[in-house]
């Protein structure tokens, strides 16, 4: 009888330790599932369509002061989504207006603004950063989705508003 008791104990304690491992795995595996599910981030992208008419707006714009201007248009990951050189633009305002639109992506301002920040001067010797101003945020609320790059005009306040004009053609269709 002593025998039979001890048993059932034992055949419990086995029951109870495999349901104890369900139960974890089963636990683990919502944990996991939860955690997947809260690192994965909603962001919006400016779609081809609108940032090439941003571009053709922000040449066109300059076009008409007489200025020979280059656009360029970035996603919110500093990726090129396209980039219009107008008719007369130096070559130099390819990288120009890229490298405007790339700092105002990276840094979520205009660089209009940034230049007036005399303590950034040390992040001037990076890559593709241009702290001058023609460099202009798309944004979709708070949230930045892109920038407009814009260089030729004679003198930075110029280049951007050309890149304003580009921005102010699309702001009522950003959704």
């Amino acid at each position: 009888m002593r025998a039979q008791i001890e048993y059932e104990q034992m055949k419990g304690d086995v029951m109870m330790k495999q349901v104890s491992k369900i139960v974890m795995v089963a636990g683990a595996t919502l944990f996991s599932a939860s955690a997947s599910w809260a690192d994965t981030l909603q962001t919006h992208r400016i779609p081809a369509a609108l940032a090439i008419e941003a571009a053709s707006e922000t040449v066109a714009a300059c076009a008409k002061q007489g200025y020979h201007e280059t656009a360029a248009v970035l996603d919110a990951d500093g990726a090129t989504i396209v980039t219009l050189r107008g008719d007369g633009a130096g070559i130099h305002t390819l990288d120009s207006a890229h490298d405007k639109a790339y700092t105002s992506v990276s840094f979520k301002n205009d660089t209009l603004a940034l230049a007036e920040v005399a303590q950034l001067a040390p992040l001037a010797k990076l890559p593709h950063v241009m702290f001058v101003g023609g460099g202009v945020v798309i944004k979709l609320g708070d949230e930045v989705i892109g920038s407009i790059g814009a260089a030729g005009a004679p003198g930075a306040k110029l280049d951007d508003g050309c890149a304003h004009a580009g921005l102010d053609k699309i702001r009522d269709r950003l959704k």
